[in-house]
């Protein structure tokens, strides 16, 4: 019979989980700042969709959030 005691490895090291979870928050964070400066009535125009926040903050931030789970992903453990 095989060795029952055969350990459980998982594909990335705590520190990569901790990485990816950061990134996956930071992404998160990029959508909810594309959010919202819709308008009630679609006959009026709301320039508010227009902004900063909206226009060069959110998806600069959403790029950022994808690097680090990248970097996550191709950091190679210690023990290698």
């Amino acid at each position: 019979m095989k060795n029952k005691e055969q350990k459980q490895e998982f594909l990335f090291e705590k520190a990569n989980y901790k990485i990816l979870l950061i990134g996956i928050v930071v992404i998160a964070l990029g959508f909810i700042l594309m959010s919202g400066g819709g308008s009630e009535d679609p006959n009026v125009f709301n320039e508010a969709i227009f902004n900063f926040r909206r226009i060069r903050l959110a998806p600069t931030t959403v790029l950022i959030g994808f690097g680090i789970t990248i970097y996550a992903i191709l950091k190679k453990p210690k023990n290698q």
